[in-house]
């Protein structure tokens, strides 16, 4: 009985060859030309596979049965050598969905991926800014990331804009169960939600005024999990403590920690209604932080990127730094909303003059409300437009998906902070900024934004007058994989 099957062009050729002589064989009456034609083309096949037979004896239907046999008994172990090959070999994997990822049968993966964002910023009416009209490249961050096994992650991503290359994500993962990861290296913060997208999947082209009060990247030691069958989601850890808006230094200068989690709820992840897209959250840290400078007390900016507060040279951090932020989004079909708070107290105290000495406990704050419709109809997400219905094409046939976006938000910095810790005639106390943003996806790997926002300060400027309006159009070519 013929058992084989093969799985490639190369084994069913001659294998599709001996069967049109198998058929022939069965007939004992076949003419003696008969014979030696199929003879023939059975020497072609036997070549072919490096079988050997004795051409020298006259060819009778019984022999040709049995070299037959022999054919079929080759491509079998062809067959089995193949699969066995394969079994020991690593599948690669290249999409444009995934990128780059290669697989072995022990469990080890690793995978490639990319981002790359390349900007045209301009100012509108800035002669009193320092602001200038400008190209950059925002993200060059190649990644890096997979499992070792079971139980190991890991990622790795550089960054390679800007005038040095640097370290964004740096992290492994034991991965006890879904409920139970442990990740220990340089990590986002769990605080803000808006921070905790991917900077390739945020609505607009820089993150609201929350952003500035969240922790960016830390190193610390994290344990997160997803328990009641993925609706609840949780992160807890111990880092060694970051500025307002910033990554932590490389080491723990004030040989204090931080301490920081998350808790989020997604009440009808799996449920098939209207509410399926609705998550609700909250975050907090707390710690202890003493000193001065960059890697202690924040600096605030716009979503245009303009510093707008700083605190005084004089003034150094000393004692609690607390923060707290309610959050939550809500996506339905082509609409989405997230909305976030953050406060973020922090004693300080004045170091040098008249006022050396003087303490205070401050608590700045800011919000946002971002609001999105897919005016395409893909499903809106926090993750964004993950592939258009119909990508574009050169000729017409498909435009991509388009996005419209809008932002309010502001940040209030504390009035007891004036004019001792911060200097009003620089320093504005608070700032509200709203954008408007249309996105285009052309397909799963290439975007194009465009984003124009209007920013109105109090204080910040001499005599006690207001700052002047920043106003900016910024627009992005973003490529990822």
């Amino acid at each position: 009985m013929f058992r084989y099957f093969p799985r490639t062009g190369a084994e069913m050729l001659p294998l599709a060859i001996a069967l049109a002589l198998a058929a022939p064989l069965a007939r004992a009456d076949d003419a003696p030309q008969s014979i030696q034609a199929l003879t023939e083309r059975l020497q072609a096949i036997e070549r072919r596979l490096g079988v050997t037979a004795d051409d020298s004896v006259a060819a009778t239907a019984p022999d040709l049965d049995q070299r037959l046999r022999v054919i079929e008994r080759k491509l079998e172990l062809q067959a089995e050598e193949a699969a066995a090959k394969a079994a020991k070999d690593p599948v690669v994997s290249l999409t444009p969905a995934k990128g780059l990822s290669v697989k072995s049968p022990e469990g080890l993966e690793l995978k490639v991926r990319g981002l790359v964002q390349a900007d045209a910023r301009f100012f509108i009416g800035d002669e009193s800014t320092a602001q200038n009209d400008t190209f950059l490249f925002r993200r060059i961050r190649p990644t890096l990331e997979g499992a070792w096994g079971p139980l190991i992650g890991f990622r790795l991503t550089p960054e390679f804009a800007g005038d040095s290359a640097t370290i964004v994500d740096a992290y492994v993962d034991l991965k006890f169960d879904p409920r139970a990861t442990l990740r220990i290296g340089k990590v986002k913060g769990p605080v803000g939600l808006e921070r905790l997208q991917s900077g390739g999947a945020i609505a607009l082209v820089e993150r609201g005024f929350p952003t500035e009060l969240a922790p960016n990247r830390d190193l610390g030691i994290q344990l997160q999990g997803e328990l009641s069958d993925s609706r609840i989601s949780y992160a807890i850890g111990a880092y060694n403590g970051a500025p307002d808006g910033r990554d932590a230094a490389t080491t723990n200068p004030d040989n204090e920690f931080e301490y920081a989690g998350r808790l989020f709820w997604e009440p009808f992840k799996n449920a098939a209604n209207g509410w399926s897209g609705l998550g609700i959250g909250i975050a907090a840290s707390v710690g202890d932080t003493f000193g001065t400078g960059n890697n202690f007390l924040p600096r605030y900016r716009t979503p245009g990127q303009a510093q707008f507060f700083a605190y005084n040279t004089n003034v150094t951090a000393d004692g609690l730094h607390r923060r707290l932020s309610p959050q939550g989004y809500f996506y339905r079909g082509p609409i989405g909303f997230l909305a976030e708070h953050i406060a973020s107290e922090q004693e300080v105290r004045v170091t040098s003059g008249a006022n050396a000495g003087r303490r205070k406990h401050l608590v700045h704050d800011a919000y946002q409300l971002t609001a999105s419709v897919v005016l395409t109809g893909e499903d809106a997400g926090y993750r964004g437009v993950a592939k258009p219905n119909q990508p574009f094409t050169l000729d017409g046939a498909g435009w991509g998906a388009f996005e419209l976006v809008g932002r309010y938000g502001a940040l209030d910095v504390d009035d007891e902070t004036f004019p001792l810790f911060g200097n009003p005639a620089v320093s504005a106390s608070a700032a509200n900024a709203w954008t408007v943003g249309l996105n285009w996806y052309l397909n799963s790997n290439l975007k194009l934004v465009t984003n124009y926002t209007q920013t109105r300060f109090e204080g910040g400027a001499p005599a006690g007058a207001d700052r002047e309006d920043e106003k900016s159009l910024f627009t992005r070519a973003q490529f990822s994989f």
